[in-house]
C-alpha cells in the first residue's frame, strides 16, 4: 500500500523543520500553546503516515492517512497563526507552504482511497 518514500520523507523533513523553527523561535508565554500545539501536530502527521506504510488492511491504512491529513491540516492552522502574527517569518511561510502541498497530496491519497471502497 505504499504509495512511495518521496512522501514519506517530505513529511520526515516537515516535521524537523517545524521542530527547528519552533526551537529558534522567540520564547513568550503568549505563544506557548501555538508551539506545543503544531510541535504535536507537525511531528503526528509523520508518524501516523509512517504507520499506515505497515497497515495490515486497506481500512486501517485508510485510517492512518487520514489522521494524517488532519494532523497536516491543525500543522497549516498554527502556521497561519505565526505568519499572522510574525509576517517578516520567512520559515514559517515556507514551512506554511509546504504544509499546503502537503494536503493536497494527503487529501489526493485519502480521496483515492475513499472512492475505492
Amino acid at each position: 500500500m505504499e504509495y512511495g518514500s518521496h512522501l514519506t520523507d517530505r513529511l520526515f523533513k516537515f516535521a524537523a523543520e517545524v521542530v527547528i523553527m519552533l526551537i529558534d523561535w522567540k520564547i513568550r508565554k503568549e505563544t506557548d500553546v501555538i508551539r506545543y500545539q503544531l510541535s504535536k501536530a507537525a511531528t503526528s502527521s509523520g508518524a501516523n503516515y509512517e504507520e499506515a506504510q505497515a497497515a495490515i488492511s486497506r481500512r486501517e491504512f485508510g485510517v492512518k492517512v487520514a489522521i494524517s491529513l488532519k494532523e497536516m491540516r491543525e500543522s497549516n492552522f498554527w502556521l497561519r497563526i505565526i505568519v499572522r502574527i510574525e509576517p517578516t517569518n520567512e520559515k514559517a511561510k515556507e514551512l506554511l507552504t509546504e504544509s499546503e502541498e502537503l494536503m493536497k497530496i494527503l487529501g489526493k491519497i485519502n480521496t483515492k482511497i475513499n472512492k475505492d471502497k
